[in-house]
């Protein structure tokens, strides 16, 4: 259960947040292949202009996001390029989190459609909170390693809907790999992290307080 400060919490410039909600009722969030495939596109389309992505895991019914907020002028950039409402928005926290709400409300208008259903699709308001720069590694481990401990697969590696196997693939990718690799000790200790802590999944002190 997320503790009721992290319904308050407000984004500011270069700093880190975890960002998680679910589906109401715990319901599901993603029914099919494309639904994952919709959501990432429709995150990097309102996200990736007022934020950096270190990690995600999307979860059948709920999701987890390790962000980094913009600087202030890359955003006030963004702002004045944009159709809002340069006044509503002034704030780092009002246009970031109105990004999310276009997010939410872009998915959930095309799953109610595809799945025939109304009405609301997630919790609110959404959940997010402050990380230090020391506990990076820590949460990007969370979110890498989060399948394995809702025993959806038996290894990590077998899931594609974490930030995980982008980090590994070959292609180009907004996800800043050098800088999250430099995090863990570099490409190698990135991988040999993540081995060794799904071996220890049990261990209570690789939880996340949500």
């Amino acid at each position: 259960m997320a503790k009721t400060s992290h319904y308050y919490v407000k984004f500011e410039p270069e700093c880190h947040y975890h960002v998680y909600n679910r589906a109401i009722d715990k319901k599901t969030l993603f029914a099919s292949e494309g639904n994952y495939k919709f959501f990432l596109k429709q995150y990097d389309k309102y996200l990736s202009p007022v934020a950096t992505t270190l990690s995600y895991a999307l979860l059948g019914n709920h999701f987890h996001f390790g962000v980094r907020i913009h600087a202030q002028e890359d955003l006030t950039t963004f702002l004045k390029l944009s159709n809002l409402n340069q006044d509503r928005y002034a704030t780092p926290h009002a246009l970031v989190a109105h990004q999310f709400q276009l997010l939410f409300q872009s998915y959930a208008m095309a799953f109610n459609k595809q799945q025939g259903r109304t009405g609301t699709l997630f919790q609110t308001p959404f959940k997010r909170c402050a990380v230090d720069q020391d506990d990076l590694t820590r949460l990007i481990l969370y979110h890498h390693l989060n399948p394995r401990r809702h025993k959806m697969v038996k290894d990590f590696n077998k899931y594609a809907w974490t930030s995980y196997p982008r980090y590994l693939a070959e292609h180009a990718s907004k996800l800043p790999r050098l800088e999250v690799f430099d995090l863990f000790g570099g490409k190698e200790q990135f991988v040999m992290w993540h081995e060794s802590v799904q071996k220890d999944l049990d261990d209570a002190d690789w939880a996340i307080e949500e």
